[in-house]
């Protein structure tokens, strides 16, 4: 029987890692600015892609650890596995990349990731693989259409999506809750992952204990919140 041991994590082309993340990722979309595509391979096949990129606002983030420089860090913006892989490959397969990344790129210090709370987890495999929380917000930006697609209010406002139906008037989201939009109650955890642990002590925010996200109500599993 295989085990996770048998997996083989190697860079793939963005072409490949994007039709993987479109067919096996839960939001079915990818992220146009990533720059190291890692494919997780058992017995030859694709089984699980990791994505690797620039933040989309570095401004935001880049302070999270002091003295980062603008090239220091990554963001890990997309990683689908299939349930063909066995148990525990997914953070088999991470520790690989932040080896790869160690060896391979030498000035990247840290890694930093999200967990979606409102319609996936709450970050099961970064904790599993040796991220530290960082950060619990209440998800406000999150939005399910009238068709059953969701989408972020960012997009929402953006041009293209206002031309296709909305007005720039419009902008105001109580407009699209009148036209059926629901806002998806949830929560967004940040995680950060030290490539380079001597930058853990430059951490500029608090290391939230695990079990502070079952206190703020921000557990979530495969999609699902826990009943109460």
């Amino acid at each position: 029987m295989a085990s996770a041991k048998d997996l083989i994590v190697r860079p793939i082309t963005s072409i490949a890692a994007r039709a993987f993340i479109r067919r096996v990722h839960y939001s079915g979309k990818v992220v146009n600015n990533s720059i190291l595509n890692l494919g997780v391979f058992l017995d030859g096949t694709l089984h699980g892609v990791m994505q690797f990129g620039s933040p989309l606002d570095k401004r935001k983030v880049i302070g999270l650890v002091c003295g980062t420089a603008w090239n220091n860090f990554l963001e890990l913006n997309r990683l689908a596995f299939d349930d063909a892989l066995p148990k525990n490959s997914e953070s088999r397969a991470i520790g690989v990349a932040f080896r790869i990344i160690k060896k391979q790129y030498p000035h990247i210090k840290w890694i930093l990731s999200y967990a979606d709370a409102t319609q996936c987890g709450d970050g099961t495999i970064y904790r599993a693989s040796g991220f530290l929380l960082t950060g619990i917000k209440e998800n406000k930006s999150m939005y399910r259409k009238p068709d059953g697609s969701v989408i972020c209010d960012k997009t929402l406002r953006s041009p293209n999506h206002l031309s296709s139906g909305f007005t720039k008037g419009s902008g105001s989201m109580s407009k699209y809750v009148e036209a059926g939009y629901r806002p998806l109650p949830g929560f967004q955890l940040r995680y950060i992952y030290f490539i380079d642990p001597t930058y853990r002590d430059k951490l500029t925010v608090p290391e939230i204990p695990f079990s502070k996200i079952k206190e703020a109500g921000a557990s979530m599993y495969k999609g699902k919140a826990p009943e109460a």
